[in-house]
């Protein structure tokens, strides 16, 4: 290669008046982020609009080039949704891209328009302008997956199945008591992301590169344009703080941290071992070499893309815990690993939302599965301390109704009465109806309890938090 070869021959830079030196070529590759960053081009065009307003609101466009600038910079959408537009890794990112098609559509209209701001301020203002829009797909796609459920839980509100503590049978509980507890991890889910989203909806825009600008901008009718809640309260801040991505990328990795979970259940319980469940054929794949083979890919997927969005996580901690203030170019590095945790998430989502509503549950097998491991020994316990025995009395011949029904190879409720009352005088005939699934599981009555009454409370409440309302409506759409 020769020292031509290795040099930008590509078009002047915008910032290029203080260089001597075109930019190395490896370099320009190396330091461009347009591959990536184009995708905020709506986000960094509507900003643009805005600051145009803003910029003919206070004397330094007239009107005239304000509306050659809009005009252009909806002509540059327009070229970009129809793939039309010419994208140059010279032109290094999204922002000059946009900035020197407007110039060469608009003349020189198009370069006042990047008066008091920066790409420091853009870029911010982008991303969060992208971040908000994404966050709503998000708690759609949420929303989805909490009705669906809602509605599984509504159907299996009285179908029995083992609670399971160390993966070992604890206690008889509902199938649809279960469901609701995923739902309450999504709906904390759905809460985090509503006030992560309030943070992300402050405008940088105005803090130029990293001290303000010397003209009178007007930064609340700009906020007030584009949404925003506020404009930000300090400039170095503003172009320098990534937080509202780190904490994004929390609340995400807990969605995934979830859904995994979810996903480990549904694997475990569509095995032959356990056969609580059946997945839908197009959610599951087979084997290319055992024909009676059918995997549920989805939900491996789902747990292993965990890692990936953790990772991300871990990425931005990394990536911002040694900047100094203000922007540093580090920060480039912040868009992919953002972008594929919007991506992941949505996507992991939409598998679930969509594939939910076509578990079908097999009640025989999991009451089989609930009358095993002496489902209901804690059940006979509290009849004993109703009776009056001190709780770890009653522990203790609980204990030792389970060891003779070991050996007697029986569950509980198998056991006749006389053998249990050697045990302790105050069992009576009345056991039997308290070592009953049923009865075990009817005796839950309480707020947060697994008896079917209470589960369908749960899911009445469930559906009052999630039917949008005058105050929180436009939080959800």
């Amino acid at each position: 290669m020769t020292e031509n070869d290795s040099k930008s021959c590509g078009a002047e830079k915008p910032w290029g008046g203080r260089f001597e030196q075109p930019t190395d070529r490896f370099v320009e590759e190396f330091t461009a982020s347009v591959d990536f960053d184009k995708r905020l081009a709506p986000y960094d065009i509507q900003g643009s609009i805005a600051h145009a307003r803003m910029l003919q609101k206070i004397g330094v466009l007239t009107q005239a080039e304000r509306d050659a600038i809009v005009s252009g910079l909806e002509q540059i959408l327009a070229e970009i949704q129809r793939e039309e537009f010419s994208w140059s890794v010279t032109l290094e990112d999204v922002h000059m891209n946009i900035e020197a098609r407007l110039t060469r559509l608009v003349g020189e209209a198009g370069k006042k328009l990047h008066t008091g701001r920066s790409r420091n301020d853009q870029v911010a203002t982008d991303i969060r302008l992208w971040l908000r829009d994404e966050i709503g797909r998000l708690l759609g796609e949420l929303g989805r997956l909490q009705n669906a459920l809602l509605d599984l839980a509504e159907r299996e509100a009285d179908t029995i199945m083992p609670g399971f503590t160390h993966l070992q049978v604890a206690q008889p509980i509902t199938f649809g008591h279960h469901l609701m507890a995923w739902f309450e991890m999504l709906q904390r889910d759905r809460e985090r992301l509503l006030d992560c989203r309030r943070r992300v909806n402050v405008m940088p825009l105005g803090a130029a590169a990293m001290a303000g600008t010397s003209f009178p901008i007007d930064r609340a009718y700009t906020a007030e344009l584009l949404g925003f809640e506020r404009p930000a309260s300090n400039s170095l801040d503003a172009v320098s703080d990534r937080d509202f991505a780190i904490e994004f990328c929390a609340c995400a990795a807990l969605i995934m941290t979830h859904l995994s979970r979810f996903s480990e259940e549904l694997v475990l319980w569509t095995s032959a071992q356990f056969d609580f469940l059946e997945l839908p054929d197009a959610f599951c794949t087979g084997s290319s070499i055992m024909p009676q083979k059918k995997n549920p890919d989805v939900p491996e997927l789902v747990r292993g893309k965990t890692g990936r969005v953790n990772g991300h996580l871990m990425g931005l901690l990394t990536l911002m815990k040694a900047q100094p203030l203000a922007y540093n170019k580090d920060n480039q590095e912040d868009k992919e690993p953002l972008f594929d945790t919007v991506d992941t998430l949505l996507n992991s989502l939409r598998a679930f939302a969509d594939m939910v509503p076509h578990i079908q549950a097999k009640p025989d097998r999991m009451r089989q599965a609930a009358s095993q491991g002496f489902a209901t020994a804690t059940d006979l316990a509290d009849y004993l301390v109703r009776r009056g025995v001190p709780f770890r009395d009653a522990h203790e011949i609980v204990g030792q109704a389970v060891r003779l029904a070991l050996q007697q190879g029986c569950d509980l409720a198998d056991l006749p009465l006389d053998r249990l009352q050697t045990l302790s005088d105050k069992i009576e005939a009345d056991v039997y109806r308290i070592l009953t699934l049923e009865g075990s599981v009817a005796s839950r009555a309480h707020h947060g309890g697994t008896a079917p009454g209470q589960v369908k409370k749960a899911i009445e409440e469930g559906r009052a938090l999630l039917r949008p309302s005058k105050t929180h409506g436009a939080e959800t759409k």
